[in-house]
């Protein structure tokens, strides 16, 4: 198992390129919720709430791990939609609150 840091500008990055993959496959995510209703939505709805986000981060120049934080947390809640908005957005919430007031973060990838 290999050690990885991420430092604020790679997080950066990695939230926008994530926001984005999400977008590209909102309708493949749409198509997989059947409970408790087939509604339809669940992908488009988590893919506005992150992009919303993505946005913030994007405006920052060079952010620390508090101010990346700070957008990403509040810019999820801004643009939740439906309840897997507002569930993604606490996620990324409690992530945000994690990395708050760090330089770096430090994860075990699988060699």
């Amino acid at each position: 198992m290999a050690t990885k840091v991420i430092d604020a500008q790679l997080l950066q990055k990695a939230f926008i390129a994530g926001a984005y993959n999400l977008e590209r496959n909102k309708d493949y995510i749409n198509e997989l919720n059947v409970f408790p209703v087939p509604d339809g939505d669940t992908g488009s709805n988590m893919s506005l709430s992150f992009i919303s986000s993505a946005r913030e981060v994007s405006a920052l120049e060079n952010p620390s791990m508090d101010e990346l934080s700070k957008k990403i947390s509040s810019g999820s809640l801004r643009g939740a939609r439906g309840n897997s908005g507002v569930i993604l957005s606490q996620l990324l919430r409690g992530f945000c609150k994690e990395i708050k007031g760090k330089k770096q973060i430090t994860v075990s990838v699988l060699a």
